[in-house]
């Protein structure tokens, strides 16, 4: 008798390869609305969050066998990759803020092999794809239909990023010419 029988229930729950793979064919998407749609869709069969988060977390394990030996051809291709100072932190946040592949990226130029470097940029990703997972069932209590939340994350995973570099051309435009009110008489 094997020791994980894949008919039985374990710790209470077994899941269908026909209903995880949808969820997985979501979340391979590289882009636009793989993660609400994945959630929602995982939400709507019945998939527990570790389930749908580990169908994510093999999303990225993917994304990485397929993403590193065109990595290392750029790389071979082009000019030779100069060290970052990025740490670790930063690492993850780069892979958080803009993808896994540019975390990845990154993490190869600041000199990190395989091993780490898709560790930082797959932690980023799974931090991003908690936020984005939690917004969505939580926006999803307030509108029945998934199509109106789906669009909602969306709309938002867009127009945050684009405010966020809005207010901050903004707010450089103010340190830029403070220098220059400073010298006519009109700053401290």
């Amino acid at each position: 008798m094997p020791l994980f029988s894949l008919s039985k229930p374990i710790l209470g729950m077994v899941q269908s390869t026909s209903t995880m793979l949808p969820v997985l064919k979501l979340f391979l998407l590289p882009v636009g609305g793989g993660i609400p749609a994945g959630v929602l869709l995982a939400h709507a069969k019945g998939l527990a969050w570790p389930i749908t988060t580990g169908l994510y977390l093999v999303s990225d394990l993917a994304l990485a066998i397929a993403f590193e030996p065109i990595l290392r051809l750029l790389v071979a291709l082009g000019a030779k990759i100069s060290g970052t100072s990025a740490g670790p932190l930063s690492l993850v946040m780069i892979a958080f803020g803009v993808d896994p592949m540019t975390g990845r990226a990154t993490a190869l130029a600041a000199g990190h092999g395989f091993l780490a470097g898709w560790a930082f940029a797959i932690a980023g990703d799974m931090l991003y794809f908690a936020v984005i997972a939690l917004t969505t069932l939580r926006l999803s209590a307030y509108f029945r239909d998934p199509n109106t939340t789906m669009l909602i994350v969306l709309g938002v995973m867009l127009v945050v990023p684009m405010l966020v570099r809005y207010f901050r051309s903004l707010n450089k435009g103010e340190r830029l010419h403070a220098p220059l009110k400073a010298g006519k008489g009109e700053g401290v």
